[in-house]
């Protein structure tokens, strides 16, 4: 064997490791991104006139009325939470944004019945089950490293 330049080496393998850093934080912000337009998509299922009443299903996502629901969905910008290990998180956060996905009681008194009319959760398991996200983290994370 000849020498190794170990220097070298381990400058390289450095560089290789600032790589996958970039690719895993670019691969987060593409799932984050492409679950925002996936929520706001799930959102336009159904509309109805402000003041009338909401043609969606218990059980359905909610109808569009104004659009803020679906204006206040943002995905978060990535964070580091280990080597190379990158998070970002999709989330609405109109105050009644969580009352529309689990359903409970609202109102005066918290006298009002209001149904589940899930959105985020049935959005994230079709995402996973189609392998949307696992595909764009993939051209994400491959188009950054270089591969």
């Amino acid at each position: 064997m000849g020498d190794v330049d170990v220097t070298a080496l381990v400058v390289a393998l450095h560089g290789y490791g600032d790589k996958a850093t970039d690719g895993a934080r670019a691969a987060a912000d593409a799932m984050a991104l492409g679950a925002e337009r996936e929520i706001k998509r799930t959102l336009r299922t159904s509309s109805h006139p402000r003041g009338t009443p909401t043609p969606s299903a218990p059980g359905e996502p909610p109808s569009l009325v104004s659009g803020a629901l679906r204006r206040s969905v943002k995905a978060g910008r990535p964070h580091q939470t280990g080597a190379a290990r990158w998070e970002a998180k999709t989330a609405p956060t109109i105050i009644y944004s969580r009352i529309q996905e689990l359903g409970g009681r609202t109102g005066r008194g918290h006298r009002t019945v209001l149904p589940a009319r899930p959105y985020v959760g049935p959005t994230r398991i079709r995402l996973i089950a189609s392998g949307d996200l696992e595909r764009w983290a993939n051209r994400a994370f491959i188009a950054k490293v270089g591969l």
